[in-house]
């Protein structure tokens, strides 16, 4: 997992540290014109750390995406990358790093798994929602928009190697994208858990994860000035993705990404609706896993059969988007 940094003014004595001169900042035109790229760039240069721009990342990022960013980091002499941002920002910015590492190799070649061996630039990865998990899973998710096909790349080089967890960046960000990133998290967590490839360590991240979603969600969701909530979620996501970049996700994730591939669906939202139909319908082959996570992450406390609890767990999550 990615090192963890609560401050984005960590940024400047890590680069200081390492000797890194000048990073290229991959982000969108949403983060600039909300204006929480002014936090990052007064820390940059108030230790005189030169930057780069690139702000042109759409929401479901492109190959196109990345060859621009990869283009402006070659132009400016960049040895070190920032992902600022959603998901999509963050996955921009290592994928970038892994066309830097590449360069003979293309986009497209890359998807799959363990395609992308070689180290990349140092990346810090600053999440500005609490959802994806980006900043510290090895996936990264690029649209081919000319033919509406995602390229989901799974290799460990693209592991952040710093998480910036600053909840100052997340106060502003509005309800419904608090909501739908929020339970993006959840379908990580949760899905890393019934898997089949779970271990020690993605239990307890996923039930952890589950248990800070259920206790802070809402609040931030209702209250997005409560500080403390907001870096609650940061975590939870930072451990959700460390659950499922080990344990993987399942069949949410699989149908979410085929319609955000071919109709531009947000993937938070995509996983926040799908997540109970899902459930439901895996019906008693997850049934004993959901009710261990419900009971564990203290979610559902009464007593009951594991059918009575994993069912009450997946109404608390129809109601949780219901509310929100």
């Amino acid at each position: 997992m990615a090192s963890v940094r609560t401050s984005v003014y960590a940024i400047p004595l890590v680069m200081r540290h390492h000797r890194l001169k000048h990073a290229l900042i991959v982000t969108d035109q949403g983060i600039v014109k909300a204006g929480l790229l002014k936090r990052l760039t007064e820390a940059l240069d108030e230790y005189e750390v030169q930057y780069s721009i690139y702000d042109e990342v759409v929401p479901n990022p492109t190959i196109d995406n990345v060859e621009a960013a990869r283009k402006v980091y070659l132009e400016n002499g960049c040895d070190a990358l920032i992902g600022i941002g959603g998901g999509s920002a963050i996955d921009c910015a290592k994928v970038v790093g892994a066309r830097i590492a590449q360069p003979f190799m293309s986009v497209s070649a890359m998807g799959g798994i363990l395609k992308v061996w070689r180290k990349t630039p140092t990346l810090f990865a600053v999440p500005t929602t609490a959802g994806t998990g980006s900043e510290t899973t090895l996936a990264a998710v690029i649209l081919d928009d000319k033919k509406h096909h995602k390229y989901p790349i799974n290799s460990f080089p693209l592991i952040p190697r710093y998480a910036i967890l600053d909840g100052k960046l997340t106060t502003t960000l509005p309800k419904h994208i608090t909501s739908t990133t929020g339970m993006d998290a959840l379908t990580h967590a949760v899905e890393a858990f019934i898997g089949g490839s779970t271990t020690r360590l993605t239990r307890r991240l996923s039930i952890e994860a589950v248990e800070l979603i259920a206790k802070n969600l809402y609040t931030a969701y209702t209250d997005g000035e409560n500080l403390k909530a907001r870096r609650m979620m940061l975590l939870a996501a930072y451990s959700a993705g460390g659950a499922f970049t080990r344990s993987y996700v399942g069949y949410v994730h699989a149908v979410a990404h085929s319609l955000g591939g071919k109709y531009g669906t947000p993937h938070g939202l995509a996983n926040a609706v799908l997540l109970p139909i899902v459930l439901r319908m895996y019906g008693e082959a997850a049934e004993k896993r959901l009710a261990m996570l419900a009971r564990a992450a203290h979610v559902i406390d009464k007593e009951g059969t594991d059918h009575e609890i994993a069912t009450a767990f997946i109404d608390w999550i129809q109601e949780m988007n219901d509310k929100m």
